[in-house]
């Protein structure tokens, strides 16, 4: 693994590594996104806060626990909720035992959208990400995504 503490320059093989990257992976979720829309009628957003809550216990997570829990600020996640409940897919609660908390909760409506939407995303997935590798670069892919993360969580460990 390269560590190259201190340099700031980035090596023309580093950038078009990072940039090939960055631009595959935008692409990649971009498809993904599109086609779950089309496929479904559910967003990518719609999408990770319906497989949250379902996996959640009681299909129920307060607020700022989902808000983390899928990477995204609380604002905007209070805004995406509210359309979701207009659409049906989620009801918010006032959390139990403490007025000043929010809690999702995942409605059989929003059961169903998931169940609807999980195999033709499964299809695109297959077909957007794992056909086009060997097992080989599928473990690769998933090694690399693996030490980027433990790599994020201790800079963010570092920072706290």
């Amino acid at each position: 693994m390269s560590q190259r503490k201190g340099r700031t320059a980035l090596t023309r093989t580093e950038l078009d590594s990072w940039r090939v990257f960055v631009e595959t992976t935008e692409d990649l979720r971009t498809r993904l996104g599109a086609r779950l829309q089309s496929e479904s009628g559910i967003s990518s957003g719609d999408y990770r806060v319906l497989l949250e809550l379902s996996e959640a216990p009681g299909r129920r997570l307060r607020s700022s626990h989902l808000a983390d829990a899928i990477g995204w600020e609380r604002s905007r996640l209070s805004h995406h909720l509210g359309r979701m409940e207009k659409r049906g897919l989620i009801r918010r609660e006032a959390a139990a035992g403490d007025n000043r908390g929010a809690e999702a909760v995942l409605t059989d409506e929003g059961r169903d959208a998931l169940r609807r939407s999980s195999v033709p995303h499964f299809h695109a997935i297959r077909e957007l990400f794992v056909d086009a590798l060997t097992p080989e670069q599928l473990a690769a892919a998933r090694d690399v995504a693996e030490t980027l993360r433990d790599h994020l969580d201790k800079l963010d460990r570092s920072e706290a």
